[in-house]
């Protein structure tokens, strides 16, 4: 996402939702390592450890975050990462600057939504078809990790290529797993409602049980 799908420049600023979550955490740490400033979302109880991990931290409860971001960033972001979706895609839209791109990568705001979540992710995907098309020098698209393995040879191509370079930064220690918590496989259920309740930084691990 942030350098094959935004293509984020050394130097550049982006803003990451949900930056105490799993692929927040680690956003923040592969833009830490290649010169990019991140203001990264979460609740005020992860501050201390968002700014640890290299962000300007923003309350994502507050009723004013997204003008509070614009006050960090007042011409605009080369990218924002996002997988809340819902209304709010609207007010990261309109925190690119020219030449920014968005990218959604959830819809964690509509999962719930009566009669099932299909009908808001479709409308999502029509939203950021509309932006994309839109002769403003702003991209968006939603980034689906398993895009493209119907051309099997080229989507293996290229997660060989990912997976190694960022397996690599981990062996180097430039990024550390961030593991909320370790869990038995027979206590799932309480794993899952653990992940659910975004009060971890990272992911919860589930471990065999003794």
């Amino acid at each position: 996402m942030l350098h094959r799908t935004a293509a984020v420049p050394r130097g550049g600023t982006v803003v990451v939702l949900g930056a105490n979550s799993g692929v927040g955490t680690t956003l923040l740490q592969l833009a830490r390592h290649s010169g990019i400033t991140v203001i990264g979302t979460a609740a005020r109880r992860h501050h201390e450890a968002v700014r640890e991990l290299g962000a300007t931290p923003v309350d994502s409860r507050a009723e004013g975050m997204y003008d509070k971001i614009r006050s960090l960033a007042p011409h605009g972001v080369d990218a924002v990462f996002d997988h809340v979706g819902g209304e709010g895609i609207v007010r990261s839209w309109r925190l690119l600057r020219r030449g920014g791109t968005l990218v959604s990568y959830g819809t964690a705001a509509t999962k719930d939504v009566e009669g099932g979540s299909r009908l808001p992710v479709l409308k999502l995907f029509g939203r950021l078809g509309v932006w994309n098309a839109l002769p403003n020098g702003r991209s968006a698209g939603f980034y689906n990790f398993w895009a493209g393995s119907r051309r099997a040879d080229a989507f293996r191509a290229r997660l060989r290529e990912d997976l190694t370079q960022v397996l690599g930064l981990l062996t180097e220690g430039v990024l550390t797993p961030q593991v909320g918590a370790r869990i038995p496989l027979s206590d799932a259920a309480a794993a899952l409602a653990l992940a659910e309740s975004r009060t971890v930084i990272g992911k919860v691990v589930l471990v065999p049980d003794a």
